[in-house]
């Protein structure tokens, strides 16, 4: 009969089974941390994202209904607020689409135009220093015209072209389709900067 081979077994080191420990504990460590992080940065960009639609919505102009003011390709930051004023930017939904108009007038207030394009808020002709040519445009509303409660009268800087409050295809905006007040451009760089209002005095 053949031999049996022997075997030889050697046991590990205490040092290498704590070396093997440790690389254990690392591995299961560094799964935890990169988890972790990752979790982090999803709820960042989560909370980032919510920010960007609800608070913070940056939107692009398309079309020419608010120049000069804002040209077509700007793009602009709105503030999710109810605090606006004759004189803001503010965009809404109509339609299932996003429109970008100034506020002129708020609820209670009664709005006039004359065919010259002047504009009058409770029988003060407004001070426009944002428009650079004065049109009636495409009115077929009665003048002069109460906002009703909730609701507010609004124009395109362009006001030969720009379709707004004075036609009934709009008409007045609720205050809950507004999305916001534009406060600032961001591009393109050369005109960015805040959008401020025109009637409010610098302090």
């Amino acid at each position: 009969m053949g031999k049996k081979k022997e075997m030889n077994l050697e046991l590990p080191t205490a040092d290498i089974l704590r070396a093997e420990l440790q690389k254990e504990q690392y591995k299961k460590s560094y799964g935890k941390v990169l988890r972790s992080t990752i979790y982090t940065l999803l709820v960042v960009a989560a909370v980032a994202a919510l920010v960007a639609v609800l608070v913070l919505p940056v939107l692009q102009i398309s079309g020419t209904s608010m120049t000069d003011t804002l040209m077509d390709g700007d793009i602009v930051v709105a503030l999710n607020n109810s605090d606006y004023k004759t004189g803001d930017i503010i965009a809404f939904y109509y339609n299932n689409n996003i429109l970008i108009k100034r506020v002129i007038a708020t609820a209670g207030q009664w709005v006039d135009i004359d065919e010259e394009g002047n504009v009058y808020v409770n029988g003060e002709m407004l001070d426009e220093p944002y428009i650079t040519e004065k049109a009636l445009g495409d009115c077929n509303i009665s003048l002069p015209y109460q906002v009703p409660d909730g609701r507010n009268f609004v124009m395109g800087d362009h006001r030969s072209t720009s379709v707004d409050s004075r036609n009934t295809a709009i008409g007045s905006i609720g205050d809950e389709l507004v999305l916001g007040k534009i406060i600032l451009r961001v591009w393109p760089l050369e005109t960015a900067g805040w959008l401020k209002n025109p009637r409010e005095k610098e302090k």
